[in-house]
This record gives C-alpha cells, structure tokens and sequence, in this order.
C-alpha cells in the first residue's frame, strides 16, 4: 500500500474512532439530558401520558391534581387553591423547570422513581398506564389558610412578608406563606406561549412576588435577636430570668460616640432583671448584655439555634440529613471582631438588638421559637409527611422526625420560656395571647438603614400544660409603625388554626 492510501485509512480509522467515542459519550453521559431536556418534544408528550401524582393534606384535600384533557398532552396540572399554597407547591409547566415540592418530588409524582417500578412493570402487562404517586404533606390546612388570609389582609398595608408555623416537637412544617404570591394554574397551561409571558412578567415584577420569602430570604431581626442574646446570657454568665443587668435610657459602646437609645415609650431602669428586659425590649440592657458577652459567645450560642446553617433544606427528611427540598437561606451575624482580633464592640452592640449585619430568614425564626418551646433541642424542619402509592394505600416513605441540634439547655429554654411567656402576658407580644394557653414570644422592630418604613417581626411559641404545641414566625416587610404588634396578632390566628386542627384529630 502507498503512502498517500495509507494516510487516508488512518485519517477514516481516527475519525471512526471519534464517531465511536462520542457515540458513547451520548449514550452512556448525555442521554438524561437529552432525554430531560424542555426542546424533546416526545418526551413531553410521554410524561403527559400518565395522570401525575396529586399532593394532599392530612384532610385529605388535594393541592395539586392532575384533570385529563382532549389536547395533545394528556393531563393538565392544576392548582385547585391557587396563590394560597403556591411556594411551598411550586409549579409544573410545560416548558419551563419545575420548582417547590413539584421539584423535589417530581420522580415520584412523575411515576419514574424505582420505588414506583412495580407499578410501571405491571403496565407492561395490562397496558395501562398508572399513575404517579402521591405527596401527603405535614401542612395544617387551617394554619394555612390563617397565614395566608391573614397576611394578606394585614391590619398595617405591609405588601410583602412570610409566615412559617413548626410543630415544635417533630419540626413538621404546619403553614409556610410567602406574600405576595401568584397562580401557579397560570404557569402549567398547556398554552407554552402564554405561560411562558406570564413568568416572564412574573420574574419581571419589581415585587419578586416568585421568591419565596419564608425560605430564601434574610432579613433584619431587630429585637427578636434579644432572645439568643438572653440565651447566651443564661448559658454563658450564669444569669437567671431575675439576675439584675444595667438597662439606663442610653447605651455608649466603647470606642464610639454613638448612643444608642430605646425605643420612643420604652422605660428601661438604670438596674433591671433580665426578664424584664426583654419584656419591655430595652435596646440599652442588650446592647450592653452583647458587649459583656463578647464575639466568641455570641457566636457560639448563635450558630447554636441555626445561624450560619448550610445544609438546611426543607423537603423530605432522609437518614441523617435532608434529600431534598427547597434550601434555606443561610443566617449570618456580619463581622463582630477588629482587623486586630479583637472585639468589635460597637458592632456586638447594634448586633445585641438585631442591627447592623445580623439577618434571617422567617423559617429561621419559627426554627428559634419551635427549640426554646421543645426545652432546647432544634428539629430539622420537613415538609413531606409520606410517600404514597397510586392506589393510595402503599406508603413507601413515613418522616421520622431528626433533631439538628441541642441549641441549649432544658433549664435555659425553661427560663427563656418563663421570659418569653411574660412578653406576651405584659409586654409588647399581647397581640398573640390565646385562652387556655401558655403563649411567649418576642417582637422584632427593625430599621433597614434606608430611608424606608420599619420591618416588623413576631416569633413565638404555644404551650399547653407545658407540652409544645405550636411555634411560628410572622415577618411584614416595610410595615413601620404597629408593624410588630400586627405580627404577633397573625401568629396568634396561625397558632390558632394549628390548635384547632390538633383537636379535630
């Protein structure tokens, strides 16, 4: 053979070579893609073949269903309560990702999951084609209905806010709600271009009404930090709820001119107990409480009851961690030492009372009120109660509660009970008082540094003979003035739909 056909039989041989590597690059990496990708119109068209999974409530009423069609696409996605449980729901379009527990859980909705491959295999024989599973979620309808209805028609104009509600013991979510809110129905029409312009003016809407607020936002705290602050107090300086801490009506942090005030009304005595302290909010008493502390213990008790938490997402609960789930936004405290090393004590200060760089998110909030009434010990929080077959009698998944970690101790949380309960019985939580109830609580005012109206803040907890009950947190962005006593009194209309749905059991 010449050399110029030789050439050309390694030229052919190289680019058989190539053809066969990419071949199986298709195969073996790129085929889930491919098949998963929005552009493959068949795949479309078979997923839409079989009747996906509804989510129910522990009532029984679906939230998610899927109705049959006389379009191409089989079954239509619909949303029967619509902007009320839109967030944690998500949606399922055709043509664009799927988001919230349709995410999470859309292999087993879908009825691809191996746990369904009974089912698939027995529709090899009949020719049907079953459905998917179904999602029973740990949310109190009632509690959510109050957290929607009442946030929406908050009592202050505030546009935007969240609420969260906890089962203090378990760290089942009882009422996630993020405002303002949307119509998924609108995002899973079968009309892709329609849908696709009403998420297009969706994520264009200055009010970010897609956010999730309840999860994937952090805010300032204000006054609910006085809660850790007292925590760290009781934990780390041995205090009790009656030990006498300096208050005054001004507070100078060291190595600054700044005073920092109470608020307008608040009296707060040159010597006063802790408790009383954080029951009239005194800014002062705190202020000074996080400077004697120091970074290292209020950060140590902080990353305690959940700030700087990572791994935190709110889905289903797997063996030790979380498997999947909407992620929460992770709480930070800002910088509270010197380029030298040591304390910040201006910034521990403004830190003391929920200022400066401290922020979380309202499930953080519910997280801190749910651990101080579960006696200390913090629960992950999950949304999916079980996973439930589509004859809807074969349960393949049941939560088994986790806890995330042991905040403090049973007698701190007893004494930041004891605080917090007075707080609501004489101070500025009596919004949220219910009969027949231990109720605590803390408000949070805090001022955002721009120009722009006060947040309002309520987290609080209910108790029943001593026994956890109920925890959530309610936050009204921009409320100003009545902002935090409005918060307290929608955390006691949730708190009451938990209650009322306890006993209907």
């Amino acid at each position: 053979m010449n050399s110029p056909l030789r050439k050309v039989g390694v030229v052919i041989l190289v680019l058989f070579g190539l053809l066969f590597a990419n071949l199986n690059w298709v195969q073996a990496y790129k085929a889930d893609e491919y098949r998963n990708s929005p552009y493959n119109s068949r795949v479309r068209l078979d997923e839409y073949k079989r009747q996906r999974g509804a989510v129910i409530l522990a009532n029984g009423t679906q939230v998610a269903v899927s109705v049959a069609t006389e379009d191409e696409l089989k079954y239509l996605r619909t949303y029967p309560a619509k902007e009320m449980y839109a967030h944690l729901l998500g949606y399922k379009p055709v043509n664009i990702g799927p988001t919230g527990i349709e995410a999470s859980e859309n292999e087993f909705l879908a009825g691809t999951s191996d746990k369904l491959f009974g089912d698939r295999f027995r529709d090899i024989f009949t020719g049907e084609q079953t459905a998917g599973g179904n999602i029973l979620l740990t949310i109190s309808p009632t509690a959510q209905e109050k957290a929607f209805t009442e946030l929406a028609n908050n009592r202050v104009g505030a546009t935007k806010g969240a609420v969260v509600a906890l089962d203090p013991t378990t760290g089942a979510v009882k009422a996630m709600v993020s405002m303002p809110s949307f119509d998924p129905n609108a995002l899973s029409s079968h009309d892709t271009n329609a849908a696709q312009k009403v998420y297009n003016d969706l994520l264009a809407n200055a009010d970010k009404p897609l956010n999730n607020r309840a999860v994937s936002e952090i805010e300032e705290p204000g006054s609910v930090m006085k809660v850790v602050i007292a925590a760290a107090g009781l934990e780390s300086l041995g205090l009790q709820p009656d030990s006498a801490i300096q208050g005054g009506a001004t507070y100078q942090a060291p190595g600054t001119t700044h005073k920092i005030p109470n608020s307008t009304g608040v009296v707060c005595a040159d010597s006063i107990s802790l408790q009383q302290a954080l029951t009239v909010s005194c800014n002062t008493a705190f202020a000074k409480l996080a400077v004697d502390l120091g970074a290292q213990r209020v950060t140590d008790v902080a990353t305690k009851f959940g700030w700087y938490q990572r791994d935190l997402a709110v889905g289903r609960l797997d063996g030790k961690g979380i498997a999947r789930g909407a992620t929460v936004a992770e709480g930070t405290l800002g910088e509270l030492r010197t380029s030298s090393g040591g304390d910040d004590k201006p910034a521990l200060a403004l830190s003391g009372i929920g200022q400066r760089d401290v922020r979380i998110s309202p499930m953080q909030g519910a997280m801190i009120a749910a651990t101080v009434a579960n006696y200390g010990k913090q629960m992950r929080p999950y949304l999916v109660q079980q996973q439930v077959g589509p004859d809807l009698t074969t349960i393949h998944y049941r939560a088994a509660p986790q806890v995330l970690q042991d905040s403090c101790s049973r007698e701190t949380a007893g004494s930041l009970q004891q605080m917090m309960i007075n707080v609501v019985q004489e101070g500025t939580g009596k919004n949220a008082r219910i009969d027949g109830y231990q109720v605590g609580g803390k408000t949070g005012t805090a001022e955002t540094g721009d120009d722009e109206e006060t947040h309002g803040w309520f987290v609080g907890f209910a108790l029943k003979d001593g026994q956890p009950i109920a925890a959530t947190a309610v936050f009204l962005e921009n409320a100003g003035k009545g902002g935090s006593a409005e918060a307290a009194r929608i955390a006691g209309q949730v708190m009451r739909g938990m209650i009322a749905d306890r006993a209907g059991k």
